[in-house]
């Protein structure tokens, strides 16, 4: 059964993470929790299929402020053709230049962090959020197939790839053409760099966050309404730590 085949091999993706990307995911951890604890923030990019990780980091529950998402919806698709279709926004993260524009919307400094997803780690959106970061001072951390970077050859001007910029760069495991699974054909179906993306997310976000409490820092955790003991307005007040440590006033005059 396909569906059999698939469990096997994106559960031999992770098994493989957890057994080579430890030590990596435990430095990024301990990157995380001292700029959070510093005050500083954690920015996560990622463009089209790689936004997947970066909304499933903040805010989702069991998450908690310090990370800060960056989204374009230029750079994402809500559409198969047309606006805000995958063929447009493939041809602009292929681009280069725009992603600059994009994050100068962001006041990235010393001692913030970036985290760059992408898969490829070849197109020009994710090569320039990392050098844009690392040239302001960011310690850069990536998610992206190495073994891909073993195959592939620089297409973006600077003739640098994702995990080549980064001071951290984690392997997602997956090979360079993402799905898992034949069928009989010449492409294989089922891709698998998505629950790898979300897979190092979560262990990041697992880290981070145990790092940080193990200090005694006041976890601000958006919670599942189903945890016993959370009050009724405390996500709100989440939202409202978050507006703060952006620098905006929060909606409720907290």
């Amino acid at each position: 059964m396909s569906a059999h085949k698939y469990y096997e091999q994106i559960s031999q993706v992770l098994a493989r993470i957890h057994e080579t990307q430890a030590a990596k995911i435990q430095e990024a951890g301990r990157t995380f929790a001292a700029a959070i604890a510093a005050g500083k923030r954690v920015y996560l990019f990622g463009s089209g299929h790689s936004v997947i990780p970066v909304m499933d980091i903040f805010p989702r529950y069991g998450s908690f402020v310090g990370f800060v998402p960056l989204y374009d919806p230029r750079l994402m698709w809500f559409n198969v053709v047309g606006p805000g279709g995958a063929r447009e926004l493939l041809w602009l993260e292929r681009r280069e230049g725009y992603a600059e524009v994009f994050l100068k919307s962001y006041p990235l400094e010393a001692g913030d962090v970036m985290l760059v997803f992408s898969h490829g780690g070849n197109n020009a959106a994710p090569i320039e959020a990392a050098l844009y970061a690392k040239a302001r001072g960011l310690t850069v951390a990536s998610v992206s197939s190495h073994a891909n970077l073993a195959v592939s050859k620089p297409a973006h001007s600077s003739g640098q790839r994702l995990a080549e910029i980064a001071g951290i760069a984690i392997d997602n495991c997956v090979p360079p053409e993402d799905a898992l699974v034949g069928v009989g054909r010449r492409e294989p179906v089922a891709a698998g760099s998505t629950m790898a993306a979300v897979f190092v997310a979560m262990s990041l976000v697992a880290e981070t966050g145990a790092l940080l409490a193990a200090q005694g820092y006041d976890l601000t955790t958006f919670v599942s309404p189903n945890v016993p003991g959370v009050g009724a307005g405390h996500n709100m007040q989440v939202f409202d730590a978050y507006a703060r440590m952006l620098g905006q006033r929060p909606p409720h005059g907290a």
